[in-house]
This record gives C-alpha cells, structure tokens and sequence, in this order.
C-alpha cells in the first residue's frame, strides 16, 4: 500500500470503530448527532469533491450521487444509514485503488529499466552523466549490475545480459566484442565498454516507457462507450430520483387527497441515488483493460492502448514479412558459382564490395563471407535500387549484383538456379559473371506460431516477402502458412494488405506482423500492426500497435489470448452490473429495497467486478 492507501485505510479503521462504539452506547434524540463524527472522518473527501464538482460546473459524477444520498440520509434522521453507507463506498473505493495498484506493478516494473546515469571514461576515472548529455559515437562503461542506459555496440568486454525486463523472458543473453546491446537490461556478469550507436531519447529504453506512457491515451470502444453511458446516465438517475422522491407525494396530496408521505418518498429517491451510482462499470471496465496491458507487458509484450487490445481479440487474418519475422534475418553464404570464366573468390569479392553501402542483411551476409579485407577505396560509384539489388563500380568495372528483376532490367539473361535460397545474381560490365546462394534461417518458435494463431481461431495466415518464389514455396511449406506471395517491393505488400482488407467480413479485423523499415507503411495500413522490437527497426516500432520485446512470432498468439480473456472479462463486467443495477433500481423505485441493498447494489457490484477485472492480470497459465 502506498501512503494515500494507508491513511484511508486508518480512516475507515477509526470511523468503523467510532461506529461501534455509537451503536453499542444505543444512542437517541440529539445525542444521534454523535454520527456526524465518523461520518465526516470517512466521507468529507467525498464531500469536498462533491462541493468542488457543483462550484466548477462538473456536477454529476460518483461523488454528488454519494454526498446527496448520504446528507439526505442524515437529514431524514437514518444517521446509522448514511455513515454506513458513505464507510462501505469508501472501503469499496479502497478496494479499487488497490486493485489499481496491483495492476500497475508489472508497468511499474517495466518503468524501473529506465537508466539514472551512463559511466563515461575521463581522465579522473568513471563519470556518472545524465544519459541524455550522451552523444552518439560516445563509449560508455557498464559495470556488473548497472542498466544499459543507451544502446549500442560493444568495443570491449564479455557479459551476460538479463533482458526480463524487457521480453519477459528470464534466460540470459551473452554479448561479445562486436554485439549489438539494447537499452533496459541488466549487465550481470562482465565489465562492458559499449559504443553508443543511438541518443538516449531515441534508445529502445525510451520508446519502451513512452510507449506504455502513452497507452492510457487509445481507448477501446468499450471504455468509450461507458465515458459516453455515464455521462448521459448519471444526470438521468439524478432527476428520476428526484421525480421519485417529489413527484408521487404531490400526486397524493393533489389528486388523491391523501398524506403526501414525503419521508418514505425521499428514502426511496435517496436510495435510488445510491443504488444508480455507475462505478461498477466506470472503474471497472478500464482496469481491465489496463490489467490486460499490465499483463502482456509483463509477458514481453507492449500493447500501445485498449483499442489495439480490443482489436487484437478481433483479428481473424494475420499477415506475416517473412525476413526478420518469420526467419532470424540472419542469412550467410551457402554456395558461390561463378560462370564466364569468373573465379569463385573473386565473384564473390565483386559482389560484396558493390554491396558495401547497403543496409540489408543480404549485403552484410555477402561482406562477411567475403575472402579478403574490404577496401572501400576501390569503389567509385554506388545505386541501391528499391526491391531488385545495387550497381556500382568497382576497380572500374561495372557491377551489378540483385535478383532476377535487376538481370532482366539491365538485359542479362541467365540459366536459373537449382539450389533452394536467395539468389544473388552478378554481372560485370554488362555480362553475366554467376551468382550467390545466400540462406536464411527460421525462427524456432516460427512453426509454433503459425499453428499457435490457428488454435487461437485465426481463419487465414498469409506470409508476404520480397524473396524468390523458390524459397517463399520452401518456407510457406515448412510452416505451413496457409498463402503466400513473392517477389514483392514495399510497395506491393501494401497493394497486397489493402486487398485482403478488402476480404475481411464483419467485424474481423487484420494484422500485419514486420520489422523492418520498408515495413512501416504496412504496419499502418493494417487494422493492428505488430512489430519485432529487440531487432526491429525504429520506424516499424512507431508505426506499430504493439511490439514484441524478444521478437519471437509465438508471443501473436499470447498476445491474442491476453485480449481475448480480457474482453471476456469486460463484456462480463457491463453484464453483471447493468443487471444488477436495473433489478435493483427498479426494487428501490416500489420500496422493495432499502439502504443496505442499496450499498450491495454499489459497493458490492463494484467490488466483485474489480475482483474480476484483476483476473486481467494473471497471464502466466495462457
């Protein structure tokens, strides 16, 4: 319990024990009075709200239903009735805090990998700095059990990293001289010196904790709709319970001449009143979706607002990029043949030299494969064409080395490849030199993931890359995607979701799952985008709805389990209190109910459906 919570808590302990004490002593006449001392220990916070809400025009809320009801109370001369109840709504509201609480503790943990300091080197020894004054290039020093406080590249050292915090998974990583190292863990074992490759505001720890800052902000249709329900429902309650307490007498004294019995009308509205109050569904339904947050977050999985949970439980096609997704994006060189009189180590020298200034994981497999030291001066030129390969020049000679569309767009023909993997063809100087063999490796938990979004209820797995058609057959086969399409550009996979967008029936929705850059506009155009973010790109993580810490594709089918139990939970919660409310609401109008069935009716809903708005929480037997 925090502070605020153990003070309410001491206040609704001494206003219980005053009441005991009250009741026992059987007090009558003036000596009731005594009442109005417990009453304003536990309610004159509400009291206060409620005088501040009227003053400023924010009249109707949970707090004026209370103060009328429980003023009412007292005045009517039931003071045992109003301590009661306004002591029952704030140990209900006690309650609720706590749950609160509870629910934040797994965001509240992903909150303490923020870094307080990054050690830098200077000629006194270890400096502590603010991690923003960082510069990128800057070589910071991890001692064993500090946070990495900025990602980037280690220079020197071996460790162990515990990444818990981050993908909820508790097996450790070993990082070496050359290994990237992201924000947020912990360096348990070694001394580390790592490059700084990004600026702090920018590292994986700060888009973590902006993203779950900022996940309060989406809601989901249902928690739009109770702020909307509320709004109109409140100031309605209130003047029916009015109707009900002033109506009725003025009929009997007017039209049937009778006594107006103004007490037993006002208890009835008073009653009303208490029994009206929404907060059942009002605290209710976003604790579960925020439990349901809490949850993921804690299984490694960053959902960026309700709305993206809601959807998730929805989505019936999932649509996959195959590099960095379904495959480790790792690839290496498994065969080179030359042709044209072309010497193996020198195609494959060529080639990794004009791919020298490219980004993708192709160009890295091909500089790493490569026979001898790479001399950067030897290359003049360099054209990285989107989608097909480069062109460069190199020693002079013009080299082009891509796919089968960069061949047929500089007019070089070529017998095709038998070997199954990406081909990498080359030429030089306009004639055809052979080509690479570069193969990627699945993901062990890829298969699983494919089968796991099946046993979930997803109707369509769809598998889009710009490989070959030889090796997306090969991988779509492995892990038995349900379709595929090949040899696409970024622009095609957009054209491609925007058609099964157009399939979708109902209320399904669908989600694009990528990492990389050119995954971005995909990860938009989809009703949910979910990105790998241990590995994935900046880009892809900002267009995303929700993110994957370990970039393992098994976690989809988690995160739509999570959403679905809990929006099981909500629809549960809107159920059970809507019809507990208008049992009782309807009791209370023809004098069936009174004060106590009154405090079920409000604390009591609320208390169970906080109960089982927790169960959002408890994602480990999912």
């Amino acid at each position: 319990m925090n502070r605020k919570q153990k003070i309410m808590l001491y206040r609704i302990l001494a206003a219980a024990a005053l009441l005991v004490v009250l009741l026992a002593l059987q007090l009558e006449g003036l000596w009731q009075l005594l009442y109005l001392i417990p009453y304003f220990i536990v309610g004159y916070d509400i009291l206060r709200k409620a005088v501040w809400g009227i003053t400023h025009g924010e009249v109707f809320d949970e707090n004026f239903l209370m103060a009328v009801a429980t003023v009412g109370a007292v005045l009517l001369g039931d003071f045992l009735e109003g301590v009661a109840v306004m002591l029952f709504y704030q140990v209900g509201e006690l309650f609720q805090s706590y749950a609160v609480g509870k629910s934040r503790k797994s965001i509240s943990d992903l909150m303490d990998i923020s870094p307080d300091y990054a050690n830098v080197e200077t000629e006194d020894g270890l400096e502590q700095v603010d991690p923003d004054d960082v510069e990128i290039g800057t070589v910071i020093v991890i001692l064993p059990g500090e946070k990495v406080p900025i990602d980037g590249v280690v220079e020197e050292g071996v460790s162990t990293l515990n990444t818990s915090a981050l993908t909820g998974e508790s097996l450790p990583r070993d990082v070496a001289v050359g290994d990237e190292i992201i924000s947020g863990c912990i360096n348990m074992t070694g001394l580390l010196k790592v490059r700084t490759t990004k600026e702090f505001g920018e590292s994986t720890v700060s888009k973590v904790l902006e993203l779950v800052e900022n996940s309060a902000m989406k809601k989901s249709k249902a928690e739009n709709f109770i702020t909307r329900f509320a709004k109109y429902y409140t100031p309605i309650v209130c003047y029916a319970a009015l109707a009900l307490a002033v109506l009725p007498p003025l009929f009997n004294v007017l039209i049937l001449g009778q006594p107006a019995g103004w007490g037993d009308w006002i208890t009835r509205g008073l009653t009303f009143l208490v029994i009206s109050c929404p907060c059942a569904l009002v605290i209710s339904i976003p604790l579960s979706f925020f439990g349901g947050i809490g949850g993921a977050s804690a299984r490694g999985i960053l959902v960026k607002g309700s709305i993206y949970l809601e959807a998730l439980a929805e989505s019936a096609h999932v649509v996959f990029d195959k590099t960095g997704t379904l495959t480790r994006g790792v690839f290496e060189v498994k065969a080179v043949h030359p042709a044209g009189g072309m010497e193996a180590d020198e195609l494959l020298t060529l080639a990794a030299l004009a791919e020298c200034y490219s980004t993708h994981p192709i160009s890295k497999s091909l500089r790493e494969a490569c026979p001898e030291e790479l001399d950067l001066s030897r290359i003049e030129g360099f054209d990285e064409v989107a989608g097909h390969g480069v062109r460069a020049i190199v020693d002079g000679k013009r080299v082009a080395a891509g796919n089968d569309k960069l061949m047929k767009k500089i007019g070089i023909t070529h017998d095709p490849c038998e070997v199954t993997g990406t081909i990498v063809h080359v030429a030089v100087d306009g004639a055809y030199a052979g080509h690479i063999v570069i193969g990627d490796v699945v993901k062990p938990t890829a298969k699983q993931a494919i089968a796991g979004l099946k046993s979930a209820g997803v109707k369509r797995t769809v598998m889009l890359t710009g490989d070959s058609e030889q090796v997306a057959a090969a991988v779509a086969k492995d892990l038995a995607v349900d379709e595929y399409h090949s040899e696409l550009l970024p622009g095609d996979k957009v054209d491609w979701v925007e058609k099964l967008l157009e399939q979708k029936t109902g209320r399904e929705k669908l989600a694009f799952v990528g990492d990389g850059i050119n995954d971005a506009p995909v990860l938009s155009r989809a009703d949910i985008g979910i990105a790998m973010g241990a590995m994935g790109s900046d880009a892809a993580i900002e267009a995303a709805d929700v993110v994957l810490m370990d970039d393992d594709p098994a976690k989809i089918a988690l995160a739509m389990k999570i959403s679905r139990k809990c929006l099981g939970i909500v629809h549960q919660n809107i159920w059970f209190a809507l019809t507990v409310k208008a049992l009782c609401l309807i009791l209370g109008a023809i004098g069936k109910a009174d004060m106590w069935l009154a405090i079920f009716a409000d604390v009591g809903v609320m208390v169970i459906a906080v109960v089982n708005a927790m169960r959002a929480l408890d994602t480990k037997k999912l």
